[in-house]
C-alpha cells in the first residue's frame, strides 16, 4: 500500500539573515511546506531553476543578485508562481517597483509570522 497523499506545497526562500531565514522556515515546515533554502539570489535563482515551485518568498536586499532582479528571472521562467517579498525596504517606490516586477505581495519587515504564512 502506498501513501497517495499529495506532495506538500514548496516554496522557495531566499533570505540573507540566517536567524531569520530559520525561523521562517520553521513556521512554513509547521504548516506542512517544503522549504528550498536560499542565501543569496545567485543560489535562489539556481534553486528556482531546478525545482518546481508552489511560491517564493524573496528578500529585496541580498548579496549576488537582488531580490527584485531575482523575481524577474523567475517569471521569465514561470509567470503563475506566486512571488510574496519581505523586505526592509519600506518606500513607497520600492513598493511599487515590487509590484511592477510581478510580486503579488510585499511585506515589511519587521512583519507578524502569522500574517506572512496567511498572506502566502
Amino acid at each position: 500500500m502506498h501513501d497517495s497523499s499529495p506532495p506538500p506545497p514548496r516554496i522557495l526562500l531566499a533570505e540573507d539573515d540566517l536567524t531569520l531565514r530559520r525561523t521562517v522556515k520553521l513556521n512554513f515546515e509547521r504548516e506542512g511546506w517544503f522549504v528550498i533554502e536560499a542565501e543569496n539570489g545567485e543560489e535562489a535563482l539556481q534553486m528556482a531553476k531546478e525545482h518546481y515551485l508552489d511560491a517564493a518568498v524573496l528578500d529585496v536586499m541580498m548579496p549576488k543578485m537582488d531580490g527584485f532582479t531575482l523575481a524577474g528571472k523567475i517569471r521569465e521562467k514561470d509567470q503563475g508562481v506566486p512571488i510574496v517579498f519581505l523586505t526592509a525596504k519600506t518606500l513607497k517606490s520600492d513598493i511599487i517597483e515590487g509590484f511592477k516586477i510581478g510580486a503579488d505581495d510585499y511585506i515589511t519587515k519587521p512583519f507578524n509570522s502569522e500574517e506572512l504564512l496567511y498572506r502566502v
